[in-house]
């Protein structure tokens, strides 16, 4: 990751590489996030997500058909640490919910939202919010077509979400790498920029 001291002032590549960076849900989104973040230089992930990789995952999520079946936390632990052998990967297989998500992400002043349900979502972001965290979430992902309909809103709360906020997942519209990437892509740039623009306190 050399390249990166020649774009970043060296204060600028300390904050990237000291604050951690929690991303609950490792599919399209999350394992996007996850690989666009560890390229700009963070350091510090906890990932988490209690399922494995599926055939079915491979049109738009990090993984490789020789990573069939194995956990998504190992398959993207796998691939992030061939970006960076220097990584600081935090793991858990687990199911988020309401008892176990501040013990996983509390020490992260920057959390990520990657999940398909909405009560999910909904969870993560409250739980978040409540803790006095930075939230980045997406909403309206699917399909294929106009990515100029992707946007960022912002609350003042300190919640910002990613999407276009109308194209559900559905059976008429399928989750493809084009758009999923797009959202991602954005999801992981306004984490940057919140690093980089306002600093986040370490927790």
């Amino acid at each position: 990751m050399t390249g990166l001291n020649e774009t970043l002032l060296p204060e600028q590549l300390i904050k990237v590489r000291q604050t951690p960076v929690g991303i609950a849900g490792l599919g399209g989104l999350g394992s996007n996030v996850a690989w666009h973040l560890v390229r700009s230089g963070f350091l510090r992930l906890v990932l988490a997500d209690f399922d494995r990789v599926e055939a079915s995952n491979l049109n738009r999520q990090v993984y490789f058909p020789d990573q069939l079946g194995l956990l998504k936390t190992e398959a993207l632990a796998e691939n992030l640490l061939r970006i960076n052998p220097d990584l600081d990967l935090k793991l858990w297989p687990v199911l988020v919910t309401p008892d176990n998500v501040q013990t996983i992400f509390g020490q992260c002043p920057i959390w990520v939202e990657g999940f398909d349900r909405t009560a999910s979502k909904k969870m993560f972001v409250e739980e978040g919010l409540t803790a006095g965290k930075k939230v980045v979430g997406a909403s309206g992902l699917a399909g294929w077509g106009d990515t100029d309909t992707i946007r960022t809103m912002h609350w003042g709360s300190g919640l910002s979400v990613v999407g276009d906020f109308c194209t559900d997942v559905a059976k008429d519209q399928p989750p493809f790498s084009p758009r999923v990437g797009v959202v991602a892509a954005k999801q992981a740039n306004l984490v940057l920029a919140w690093v980089l623009n306002e600093g986040c306190d370490q927790q």
